[in-house]
């Protein structure tokens, strides 16, 4: 599914801007840093551009533009919120130990795990740094709604990380989680345009409300991706998300259905030591066999139908309501 036209007009207007920043810290950061945002090759040299979607930052632009506000105010939301979300995958990628991110090395495998982890560290802090460059009341609002999402974000990650010595996490365990690691920045992300604009209270917490749900959606599909995804396409191993034996909405919606498929799956989660490729692919046919798949993109379907009642509900340019929603079906509809 080719992107919507609107995120590529705001990546022309935020790539820029999200490099700037960068060229902020010192150099011994930067090698970690440009080659994880796709900017540079290991050793140093530019590359092609394969920068991934930089949806919170086309969101942020976006709810800026959607309450009548000059996108240039927007600007340093959209680069801090984009700063949050790559220290995680950072970070992400080292407890999750995944090797690869976007069809090449991971930052801690192409450098070393205290690079990168320095690095995520410094995208942490300069985050705040470009929202509180100035001192106005809307970007410290800004700033403290960021540090709420950035909390909350990482307590959805430890929750994650805890699952992963439980045998069986309820559906509703699950979907907590994912609202907080997934749902409480793309929120932030899909508001803070507004609130850097000076829009009322109400529009904002109607962009941020939509943003969380669309971020509901977002992580089902990345669940079902996760498993069945085509690796040529997410960048990811095939069945990645078994082999690590995440908890994720499939898993979890057959684990905790007690049904034979259950006892099944648990079995196999239960195997000692790295599962192998047949044992993978047999855990995915029992999570699809159990329905698993299907009742994650039907939740994701559920989400992303709240999200558009949320935005409708919004006082926003119309015009700009068609991009978001063109943007929130793409996210459902994507393959990566």
């Amino acid at each position: 599914m080719e992107s919507p036209q609107a995120l590529n007009r705001v990546m022309k207007l935020i790539e820029p801007e999200l490099m700037k920043s960068v060229e902020k810290l010192s150099d011994d950061l930067l090698p970690v840093i440009e080659y994880h945002f796709g900017w540079k090759t290991i050793q140093g040299f530019e590359t092609p551009k394969d920068a991934g979607k930089r949806l919170r930052p086309a969101l942020a632009i976006l709810s800026s533009e959607a309450v009548g506000g000059d996108p240039e105010l927007a600007i340093p939301g959209a680069v801090a919120v984009e700063m949050i979300h790559n220290f995680s995958l950072i970070h992400d990628d080292i407890i999750d130990g995944d090797t690869e991110r976007r069809h090449r090395p991971s930052a801690w495998t192409a450098f070393t795990v205290e690079d990168a982890l320095i690095a995520g560290d410094a995208l942490h802090t300069l985050a705040f740094q470009v929202l509180l460059e100035e001192d106005s009341s809307e970007r410290v609002q800004a700033a403290r709604r960021l540090v709420d999402a950035t909390t909350t974000m990482i307590s959805g990650q430890a929750s994650d990380m805890t699952f992963d010595d439980l045998p069986i996490v309820s559906f509703e365990e699950c979907l907590k989680m994912e609202a907080a690691k997934t749902g409480a920045l793309l929120g932030y992300a899909s508001s803070v345009g507004a609130v850097l604009s000076g829009a009322n209270e109400d529009t904002c917490n109607s962009l941020e409300v939509f943003g969380y749900e669309l971020g509901l959606a977002y992580q089902a599909v990345d669940d079902v991706l996760g498993i069945w995804g085509n690796p040529e396409v997410t960048g990811k191993p095939v069945g990645n998300d078994l082999r690590e034996r995440k908890k994720s909405m499939p898993v979890s919606i057959v684990l905790s259905a007690k049904t034979s498929e259950s006892e099944k799956l648990l079995d196999v989660f239960n195997i000692a030591g790295e599962l192998s490729e047949e044992e993978v692919s047999y855990a995915s046919s029992l999570i699809e066999n159990a329905g698993g798949r299907e009742a994650t993109l039907e939740e994701a379907d559920k989400h992303l139908k709240r999200a558009i009642e949320f935005l409708n509900n919004a006082d926003i340019r119309r015009e700009t309501f068609c991009e978001l929603e063109e943007i929130a079906h793409f996210v459902v509809n994507r393959d990566s």
